[in-house]
């Protein structure tokens, strides 16, 4: 019985790692060994139970590897192939997914609607926080790392990139507008680079740690603002002409952030909420302008597939985005427990831990 090492959920508060028996493939299957994966803020949010998975599985949603076994259905792909798959994995018979909302596939034709049913890695099956993973539909969902970029460099495109760009798009950014992203963690950064490649022309990026604000200014930030050290709304305000922002992209998941990124909206922007929230949230009536104000809230779950990733890795290779910065930390899989710790308290400026088994 062939065994690998996988971090595990136990129970809220643990994820250890543990020996698994290295998956067997289905027909429309591939088997990748990992290379490189790393920790999400979702992860910490499956930790702390603030999510609910079944206990025993492995943990984990954003994989580059390469192609160990490849099913018997799975062509255009070869053993030994480096690639990458999304965190959102479709396999595009559903309702929804055939609806265009491949993030919100439900795993199989037979269910219509099932929310974020597309993102299966450590929610429905085992992930990718291991030395193998089971990739399913993989033909749908693999694709291939083009020659000369690092892992580092690919390691955003499954989740972070392709959810920050989500927020951007989402929020119907267009030539000229001016929008606010408020968080700028790894999410929050992406959604600045991607504010920046749909036309935004004042970026404003909001966080309360220096040292982020100054990679958003490589991200393509123009003003950076520390809410530690201005009331944030007033000086958006003041900085609009008292008009607001075309956009305000919300890349945390607090009470805090989604109403500060309402108020500075204009009569007919758009909010677009990428956070993950942990509890209820409230919608001021004032900042809502009693529902009257043409406003748009709109949510996204990264999209996933191979087209999706194809587009985000020809983003890397262009060099029109290096998200390289983001990698702050390196970890061996063996030292996947001290790596949580780190990243679920956030210290010594961690954004994204590299994690190689």
């Amino acid at each position: 019985m062939a065994m690998m090492k996988a971090a595990v959920f136990v129970e809220p508060g643990r994820i250890e790692l543990q020996d698994k028996r290295i998956p067997e493939i289905g027909p429309n299957d591939a088997l990748l060994r990992i290379t490189t994966t790393t920790i999400c803020g979702t992860d910490v949010h499956i930790l702390k139970g603030e999510y609910p998975v079944e206990r025993g599985l492995t943990i984990g949603h954003e994989p580059v590897g390469i192609i160990e076994k490849l099913g018997s259905n799975v062509q255009g792909y070869q053993e030994g192939q480096r690639v990458i798959a999304g965190a959102i994995c479709p396999n595009f018979s559903s309702y929804a997914s055939q609806d265009g909302l491949s993030s919100q596939d439900g795993g199989c034709s037979c269910h219509g609607y099932k929310p974020m049913g597309g993102w299966r890695f450590g929610n429905t099956i085992d992930g990718t926080q291991a030395e193998y993973v089971l990739v399913p539909d993989a033909q749908a969902n693999l694709a291939p790392v083009p020659d000369g970029l690092t892992d580092e460099q690919v390691l955003m495109c499954p989740d972070i990139m392709s959810t920050g760009f989500a927020g951007a798009e989402a929020a119907n950014i267009k030539i000229g507008d001016i929008v606010v992203i408020f968080a700028q963690g790894p999410i929050g950064l992406c959604a600045t680079a991607g504010a920046k490649l749909r036309g935004a022309s004042t970026i404003i990026a909001v966080d309360g740690v220096d040292a982020r604000l100054d990679i958003a200014r490589q991200m393509g930030a123009d003003v950076t603002l520390n809410f530690r050290n201005v009331d944030v709304v007033d000086e958006i305000m003041k900085l609009t002409g008292g008009r607001g922002v075309d956009a305000s992209i919300e890349a945390l998941g607090l009470q805090s952030t989604f109403e500060s990124a309402l108020r500075v909206l204009k009569p007919g922007g758009t909010l677009s909420s990428l956070g993950v929230y942990s509890s209820d949230l409230t919608i001021p009536l004032g900042a809502f302008h009693a529902g009257l104000g043409d406003n748009k809230i709109i949510t996204s779950l990264c999209p996933g597939g191979k087209e999706r990733m194809r587009r985000l890795l020809n983003v890397v290779a262009s060099g029109r985005v290096d998200l390289s910065p983001l990698v702050t930390h390196h970890y061996a899989l063996s030292d996947i427990e001290s790596a949580y710790d780190l990243f679920a308290h956030q210290r010594d400026g961690v954004l994204k831990v590299a994690i190689k088994p």
